[in-house]
């Protein structure tokens, strides 16, 4: 997590500040909980409020104590006492570490979903408006990279738009899942601590109760939301990969906005580099590298070991920061994206025709002719095409056992480009719903 690929929003959610409010917010609510239950007196739940709600926390003396206790959690109680005083003997009561580190983890990874759903959001309306611009504009489409059948641009952003639906869905439910409290004491039995403690703190915090905490939250819940992480970036990746393809010299049909004063190369002052989309690439892989450590975390010891805790003080930060920043450039990237639609005619062109093959093939298996015959005529004429010698039609055309099947008006109708779009509307309404 670097300052060149971080919003401050999200950035936010992980500062020990906000760190520091959470664990206090969650002893604050337990205080409430157990006064309200006659384990601790109510003017010391109260006071706790009252000495602690809008204090600062010294991050530097939580800091220096730990260096001594060896104990994060030790070091904040410690802190929170030196200016609580003698109330803070109620404090942590029944409670053990993982108690504040995991619902804490918890309230921090639903925060950061919120945000990311919210940037999916941008980045859908950013895709939509674009492919509902081009929903007609002709392109080629390309299976291994090569040249296949027409398409429309706007078909293009539908597909991601698509995708992207599904990856707020699926954020949606990471987030349900994940938003778990656990409040139950070592090794989770509630000896010490009764579970409308945690049944208080869960609902003050937007929180739901976790139902068996052994002492730490199952980490296969934070394995799921690492995971739909990984696979939002992968989407992400998948459109920057397609845009950077388009961005090539010899097919140039879109590309990155190219700023005033922008540069793309020390050495040479021509280049227009697709620099954002290769950094989406790399930030994706990025993300998709958190996933497998989060996996790792689930088989924990017994009831609970800390070999999960290094794992997530970097992951929950650098996943939620880098992905939030990436979905945030790439709605930039759609949104300036320059599209050049007579560059996807002229190469949509490029072939002589041969993009409308399947239809004599299924013309001609029409008119009698067996699959396999049909397939080794349009074939004969379409190689000589491929290699630059002659157009497809006309070859067609030349061709005495096609035309024997096939009038001159008949070859003609098969090369309509439009015939291919005339399903564009009812591919529009599955993915966006209809006018």
């Amino acid at each position: 997590m670097i300052p060149r690929y971080s919003r401050p929003e999200m950035t936010k959610i992980w500062e020990p500040q906000t760190r520091f409010r959470i664990w206090f917010e969650i002893e604050a609510y337990a205080c409430d909980a157990l006064a309200e239950i006659g384990v601790i007196p109510k003017e010391s739940a109260k006071a706790i409020w009252d000495k602690a709600d809008f204090v600062t926390f010294d991050v530097a003396r939580i800091d220096e104590i730990e260096r001594v206790t060896k104990h994060d959690v030790i070091a904040f109680l410690t802190h929170l006492g030196e200016f609580i005083g003698p109330d803070s003997r109620f404090v942590h009561q029944g409670m053990t570490s993982s108690d504040v580190l995991d619902t804490c983890l918890a309230v921090q990874l639903a925060r950061a979903a919120n945000l990311l759903i919210a940037d999916v959001d941008g980045l859908l309306a950013a895709i939509k408006r674009r492919a509902l611009e081009h929903k007609y504009t002709p392109t080629i489409g390309r299976s291994h990279g090569i040249h296949a059948e027409p398409t429309t641009f706007g078909l293009k952003l539908a597909q991601a738009y698509a995708e992207f639906t599904r990856s707020r869905e699926r954020l949606v439910a990471a987030r349900k899942e994940v938003a778990t409290c656990a409040i139950s004491g070592a090794v989770g039995t509630f000896a010490n601590v009764d579970p409308r403690v945690e049944e208080h703190v869960a609902k003050q915090l937007g929180l739901a109760v976790e139902s068996v905490s052994t002492q730490v939250i199952p980490r296969d819940r934070h394995a799921a939301f690492f995971a739909t992480l990984g696979v939002v970036a992968s989407s992400v990746e998948r459109l920057a990969i397609e845009i950077r393809h388009l961005q090539r010299t010899e097919v140039l049909e879109a590309e990155e906005y190219f700023s005033a004063g922008q540069k793309g190369s020390s050495a040479m002052p021509h280049k227009r580099n697709p620099v954002l989309t290769e950094n989406l690439t790399g930030l994706a892989r990025l993300v998709r590298g958190m996933v497998t450590p989060a996996l790792e975390n689930v088989a924990l010891w017994h009831e609970r070991d800390i070999s999960h805790s290094s794992v997530e003080r970097n992951i929950g930060p650098d996943a939620t920061v880098t992905l939030d920043f990436a979905l945030s450039r790439l709605t930039s990237v759609i949104d300036q994206l320059v599209i050049y639609p007579e560059n996807m005619q002229k190469n949509l062109d490029r072939l002589g025709g041969l993009v409308h093959s399947q239809r004599v093939l299924l013309a001609l298996t029409q008119k009698g002719v067996s699959r396999e015959d049909a397939y080794a005529l349009v074939q004969r004429n379409a190689m000589p095409v491929w290699r630059g010698e002659g157009e497809f039609r006309k070859l067609l055309g030349a061709d005495a056992e096609v035309s024997a099947k096939l009038s001159p008006a008949e070859l003609d109708e098969l090369f309509d480009l439009a015939y291919h779009f005339k399903h564009v509307d009812t591919i529009f309404d599955r993915v966006f719903g209809k006018a």
